[in-house]
């Protein structure tokens, strides 16, 4: 049984501090439309996607509205394109793009993610015609996600893959110039990916998933930024234990979004992943987490050791919450979407 102060905390945490899901994401294997034919292969991918996701969004607006917490998008992700596209028998991959695009609009998600491969070892001839029609694809599409992995721990970096990413990365800027570079902000190059991740653009559904799951991305800087101000200059000890209860907290309010709309969608629950992923908004900041834990202003000496601080301490709160926590799992940091970075940048900091 949940206490008065515990309900009344974890309303302070949404309505104050900006915690939020940020993601429901149904994950959907797309083996089963692999076909010779490139337009059937289309016509499936469609179908089965659109079976699948039909009630995705409805059932996350229904679970905002009775639950009172504010789920921020609703994604789809799929197999990688390039293991499904190459039992075709075309050189074109775009038309399978615009199948993503199209059943995306249809089901009224956020994004789709699985335009992707994995290069990490070796290019097949099917990675190679994705990855050459990924400038094209996003400039064609709205809601398409692309993204490839070119390196692991275990493996090490394809450098071909890396020159050849290079090119595509501005083929794709200038593919989309009248819309601001767009497709840049829609593509991923990844090392070590992970195959349950849900946040976009690096969204793909796994060849070792189910045929289809529900994954949950929570997002809560704002909710850790508050909790490390009650402990302003303690041990780190302390500090790492302030983050490990909160992350607990976050990743409880996650797993019972994720189990309750695995119930509703008759889907089997996947993951939960717990990332502080920033927005420009005031309260919403790693940074601002960073230097509540001591640092003088992002990026100073000391930053990359109060980063994997938080990191440890994010991962291991999670853990203890549920034993379902993958994905992402840490901190996002990236420069032009956090206040605190970009109020450090502008004020001289390497």
């Amino acid at each position: 049984m949940l206490s008065q102060k515990e309900i009344l905390s974890t309303i302070e945490m949404i309505d104050q501090q900006h915690l939020d899901i940020r993601t429901v994401t149904m994950g959907i294997s797309l083996l089963s439309c692999c076909d010779p034919a490139p337009a059937r292969a289309c016509d499936k991918i469609y179908e089965k996607i659109c079976r699948y996701a039909e009630k995705l969004v409805q059932t996350g607006q229904d679970i905002e509205a009775e639950f009172g917490i504010p789920i921020v998008n609703k994604r789809i992700s799929v197999t990688p394109m390039a293991l499904v596209a190459g039992a075709s028998e075309t050189e074109d991959y775009v038309p399978f793009a615009l199948a993503l695009d199209r059943a995306a609009k249809t089901c009224g998600v956020d994004f789709i993610g699985g335009y992707s491969a994995l290069v990490q070892k070796g290019m097949t001839e099917a990675d190679k015609k994705l990855i050459r029609s990924i400038p094209e694809a996003l400039s064609r599409t709205e809601l398409v996600c692309s993204s490839v992995n070119v390196g692991s721990t275990r493996a090490g970096i394809n450098m071909d893959a890396v020159a050849l990413m290079g090119q595509i990365v501005k083929e794709t800027a200038a593919a989309t110039a009248n819309r601001e570079g767009l497709g840049c902000a829609k593509l991923v190059v990844f090392c070590n990916a992970v195959e349950d991740n849900p946040f976009m653009a690096g969204a793909f559904h796994g060849a070792g998933e189910a045929e289809k799951v529900i994954n949950v991305g929570v997002s809560g800087p704002g909710v850790v930024h508050h909790a490390l101000q009650a402990v302003k200059g303690q041990p780190f000890d302390v500090v790492a234990e302030t983050v490990k209860k909160t992350a607990f907290r976050v990743t409880r309010m996650g797993q019972l979004v994720a189990q309750e709309a695995s119930r509703r969608l008759d889907t089997p629950f996947g993951i939960v992943d717990l990332s502080l992923a920033p927005t420009p908004a005031i309260g919403d900041s790693v940074a601002r987490i960073l230097e509540e834990m001591g640092l003088e202003t992002c990026g100073t000496h000391g930053t990359t050791a109060a980063l994997a601080l938080l990191n440890d301490a994010v991962k291991k709160g999670g853990v203890m919450a549920s034993s379902s926590v993958g994905g992402l799992s840490g901190a996002f940091i990236p420069v032009s979407e956090d206040e605190g970075m970009i109020a450090a940048a502008r004020g001289g900091t390497p």
